[in-house]
């Protein structure tokens, strides 16, 4: 049989009437998809670079409206295979948690719109009870990626036991779950007079593929006065670690406690802390903190985090990062700023919870929550390309 001879102006036609096929339009938004996940990939793999310059975009989930106080906020978003989209876990309550996803393949799609698909289902309740401020384990490799480990995703959550706060930790093989919980806590609190005594919350976590180990970030709340000048009440950002196979972490210790120097946007109490490579310095991580040091005196919803919460950052040049840790001298926005629009939107009080999210072109999207206690709405920024 002779061989077809190949006419180039032939073979472009046909591919140009074949391209809008269903099947080869479907496999056009995937690897549109593809390439969009890639960029932000590529983004933070060059490193972070904090912005000097934010532009607001307003609400981006709201609360839930009606009986009591609820929350929208304290967001993780990882790209999802399964959807082609993205997927957010947050502090939603009631119940305390929830998720939601973006398919918008736009080049910012992660900005929105997001639609929120309900509680996160649980396969053995009975293992966690009630929880919140889920997080889902990521790559630090590869920004806005949840580590896969042995074909399983990890969830991290803030649990309840005994009148305390404790981190559980969970598994599924797809991200939108279910989620089995192990049933014994992998951050306990601490004993009597640690820095940790009486919570261990707001847990961030990364899977180091190379060390096979875990490294996890929270925040401890005291029981007693610790030994310091400035806010001996005040929580501090500890670090945790551990290896694939054990079942409790290891703590290592503070990293960043209130700041030593009054008036310091950090140095009353700190909180969340999300991890980035950097550019300027090997590790960036922006960070939850207040100029406000706890009084136990005063029995208030407000007692242990008083006003205003503030988003700012830190950053290290060790290379395993569980040491070495720096406040940057300012915060990002401090409340007396929030301009008169952002304020009628709903924004004040408190800027809650911050989560960054790198989009294809290294410019960084900014999610918090802000509002008055227990009333909070997700809110974003987005920085200026760096």
């Amino acid at each position: 049989m002779l061989a077809r001879k190949f006419d180039a102006t032939t073979e472009y036609e046909r591919a140009k009437r074949n391209f809008m096929t269903p099947k080869l339009l479907r496999l056009f938004f995937l690897c549109l998809a593809s390439v969009f996940a890639m960029s932000a990939a590529l983004a933070q793999t060059q490193g972070f670079t904090i912005p000097t310059a934010w532009t607001r975009h307003g609400v981006v989930l709201e609360r839930k409206h009606g009986e009591g106080s609820s929350v929208s906020g304290d967001p993780c978003i990882v790209w999802d295979d399964a959807i082609n989209g993205w997927r957010m876990v947050l502090f939603y309550d009631p119940p305390g948690h929830a998720q939601a996803v973006c398919t918008n393949r736009e080049e910012d799609g992660a900005l929105g719109p997001w639609k929120l698909e309900g509680p996160l289902p649980v396969a053995n309740p009975e293992a966690v009870g009630g929880f919140h401020k889920p997080f889902i384990v990521m790559d630090p490799a590869h920004p806005n990626h949840a580590a896969k480990i042995e074909g399983r995703y990890c969830l991290l959550v803030v649990s309840f036991k005994d009148g305390h706060k404790h981190v559980q930790r969970a598994w599924s093989e797809k991200l939108a779950g279910p989620w089995t919980f192990e049933a014994k806590a992998i951050i306990p609190v601490g004993d009597e007079s640690d820095f940790d005594a009486k919570h261990t919350d707001a847990v961030t976590g990364y899977y180091f593929s190379e060390r096979k180990e875990f490294l996890y970030f929270y925040m401890g709340y005291p029981r007693k006065a610790q030994p310091r000048q400035i806010s001996p009440f005040g929580s501090a950002q500890a670090v945790a670690t551990q290896k694939l196979g054990e079942k409790v972490a290891t703590k290592r210790g503070i990293i960043l406690e209130p700041c030593q120097q009054a008036g310091h946007w950090a140095s009353g109490w700190v909180g969340g802390l999300q991890l980035l490579r950097g550019a300027a310095h090997r590790w960036v991580a922006v960070v939850n903190a207040s100029p406000t040091a706890p009084d136990p005196g005063k029995k208030a919803v407000w007692t242990e985090e008083p006003a205003p919460s503030l988003g700012g950052f830190a950053w290290c040049d060790e290379e395993w990062p569980v040491q070495g840790w720096h406040f940057a001298p300012e915060p990002i926005e401090w409340v007396k700023d929030i301009p008169k629009e952002a304020l009628d939107a709903g924004e004040g009080y408190n800027l809650w919870r911050q989560f960054i999210h790198i989009l294809p072109d290294g410019r960084a999207a900014l999610f918090y929550n802000s509002g008055y206690y227990g009333r909070e709405q997700l809110y974003l920024k987005v920085g200026a390309k760096p």
